[in-house]
Parts: C-alpha cells; structure tokens; sequence
C-alpha cells in the first residue's frame, strides 16, 4: 500500500531557512513528554510535505545532554511525519573520513548517560528491534543526493554517541577507534533509539568536522575550526536535502519500520498505566486500540 511522503528533518537552527521550503509555517506543538526544541517549520519542497525542527533550538541554545529527545519525536510524530532525516555534525575516527566529507551512518553505539531514552516504562512495557537502527531505504535515497552533489559521500559508518558537551580525551578517542566507531557525535542517542519507538523510518548523514582528538601530534577538536567546517556543510546540507526530496518516489510505499511495535508491547492491557498510555497516544496509539 502506497501513501504520501512527509519528511522530518532534524538539524542545525541556520538549515531550514536556506533548504527552500515553500509556503511555510512555523508552528508551536505541545507535546506531553517536555518541551520541544522549539517550534516546526513545516510546507512543501519539491512538492513533498517536509516538516524541520532545530535539534539545538533557535540559536544553538540547547547542549546535546539538554535536548528533550522524547519531546522532539513525539511532535514530528503528532505532525504525521512518516520519515524522519537527521543531519548532524560529527567528528572522525577514521583516517579516510576527512573533514568535509558526508557519512551516511549505519550503525550506532550508545555511550550516553542519563538521558531518557524511551517513550515506554513501568506500567506499559515495550521492547523493539534496534538490531538495524536506520532505514536502508532513506538512507540509500541521501547517499544518491549527496552524490548528485558531487560531494564524498560515504555509504556506512558507525557512529559512537557521546554525552558532551566536552570533546573526546585522546584516550577515549583512541577507546572509540578500537571499538571499530567510524565517527563520533553527541545527538544520535537516544534519537535513533525513539524514532523506532515511535515507528519512524530514521536515517542519519553525518557532515564531518574534525578528527576528533586520536591523530598523534597534532591539537585536540578547537570549536572554532568545527565551526568552520559546520558553515561550510550549511550550503551543502542544504542542497543534499533538496535533491533528496526532488527525487523521492512519487508515492511511498510502506515501511517494515512502520509497524516496529506489532509485537513489542509486553504488559498485558489490564495492567497498563492509564495515563502513560495516554501520553503515548501520538506514538503508540495504533497498537493500544
């Protein structure tokens, strides 16, 4: 069965006023897990609904631990997104993801802390695969625009999520390197982690900054030169996201993502806590009748 696409897109505060969305506005949603980073920009681009929302908030006010993933999915969910895009800086571990390169990231692992990192908890219990955490299909779709730019774009990497807001020690650069991590960044977790709860097909292009802090001789990550690179993967991002919904299928066919909580919920219905259910309406509401 095939339906109309609408994309989310998740990040930095300056890319939705250069990607071009027509007919535009900027609308407050609510959401009852916390609040979102800010408001969503939502209109057409290249005749498919998009939906934007700055990860960091409107001037790059909110530091990675701050972010209230939970609040973020939940209203690009209640905005019936049904693909979600997420556009991030990321640092390298490996010597042929240079700076200024795109990494269409396809694995992750998770070495944040304290950050709440699912819809779900006592009272009604959920249990999805995370086996796979994006979607091949979106991802395959960025990797061909990216290419359409004539940038360097790589097909996979793996990305190891950090708390921040400090960069890496040489010594835990060195510990992600050994990992077999591709790429290191402070946002993908538990993004990746709530976008599957929440039955969104999620994919992940990392614009690469810096090399991190492993490279022997050479100075630590400096904010100042990955502010740099970040400006100059603006235009480019920008661009990325264009083509990518210019060559969009005209209709989307159904995902196996759309349906990641068919058989995740354990607690039995009698059991379940009333008033998380309720709050997991826009998320979960197709499976709790």
């Amino acid at each position: 069965m095939s339906a109309p696409w609408h994309i989310g897109v998740i990040g930095g505060s300056g890319l939705a006023a250069g990607i071009g969305i027509e007919n535009a506005q900027e609308i407050e949603v609510s959401s009852p897990f916390g609040t979102a980073s800010g408001p969503v920009t939502t209109g057409t681009l290249g005749g498919v609904r998009v939906t934007f929302l700055a990860r960091h908030g409107v001037g790059h006010r909110l530091p990675p631990g701050d972010i209230d993933y939970r609040a973020n999915i939940d209203v690009l969910k209640r905005c019936g997104v049904t693909d979600l895009v997420a556009l991030s800086a990321v640092g390298s571990l490996n010597e042929a993801m240079a700076p200024g390169h795109l990494v269409a990231v396809d694995q992750l692992i998770d070495c944040t802390r304290g950050r709440a990192a699912s819809f779900f908890g006592p009272g009604l219990v959920a249990h999805v695969s995370l086996a796979d955490p994006v979607c091949p299909r979106l991802t395959a779709a960025l990797i061909k625009a990216a290419g359409g730019e004539g940038t360097e774009v790589h097909g996979a990497g793996t990305y190891v999520a950090i708390d921040g807001p400090q960069f890496s020690t040489r010594a835990e650069s060195r510990l992600y390197r050994s990992w077999g991590a591709d790429v290191i960044g402070m946002t993908a977790m538990p993004e990746a982690r709530l976008a599957r709860e929440a039955e969104l097909p999620y994919a992940l292009l990392g614009m690469v900054t810096d090399y991190d802090s492993w490279r022997e001789g050479e100075a630590g990550v400096d904010a100042a030169a990955v502010l740099d690179v970040m400006h100059r993967n603006v235009e480019l991002a920008q661009r990325v996201v264009r083509r990518f919904a210019a060559t969009l299928p005209k209709s989307r066919a159904a995902s196996p993502i759309d349906r990641s909580l068919d058989h995740a919920i354990m607690t039995a219905p009698a059991q379940r806590d009333r008033v998380l259910a309720a709050k997991l309406q826009a998320v979960a509401g197709r499976v709790q009748g």
